[in-house]
């Protein structure tokens, strides 16, 4: 088990989330999971809002790829705890974190994800590299 802190300081006091996570073989022992990509699976922490658990999945899927590739047998990444400050916090923030998480437990390539602050109105910008935004929070209103 390990933990990724992810924080950006910003103009109205910045982002901030923890993700603790651990990984594992894909034994098959009735818990809820996520299929992320192939034979990659997130399982998320109990009681987590869907936004969240959405964009966790988004920050580790930019790795399928390279996790597919470590683990052909399948790899289950298991979200022990997820915890931000209400103050810091926008639920795009999940996938940077776990970006982080996933970056440094299998020391992977960085895949482009970034939060900036938006010039002028105390708000951010996020950058997804390479990959196509999936959705925004906008959306979900």
């Amino acid at each position: 088990m390990s933990t990724f802190k992810y924080r950006l300081a910003g103009p109205s006091g910045g982002l901030a989330a923890e993700v603790v996570a651990e990984c594992g073989s894909c034994a098959a022992d009735g818990e809820f999971r996520l299929q992320v990509n192939r034979n990659v699976w997130m399982v998320p922490p109990n009681g987590i809002n869907w936004r969240d658990s959405a964009w966790l999945s988004f920050g580790l899927a930019v790795h399928s790829s390279e996790l597919a590739a470590l683990y052909p047998d399948g790899l289950i990444v298991r979200v022990d705890s997820f915890d931000f400050p209400l103050a810091h916090f926008r639920s795009e923030v999940a996938a940077l974190a776990m970006d982080g998480w996933a970056r440094n437990e299998f020391n992977l390539p960085d895949q482009g994800l970034r939060a900036l602050p938006a010039a002028g109105n105390g708000g951010y910008t996020f950058n997804w590299g390479a990959h196509p935004q999936p959705f925004a929070d906008d959306d979900f209103h």
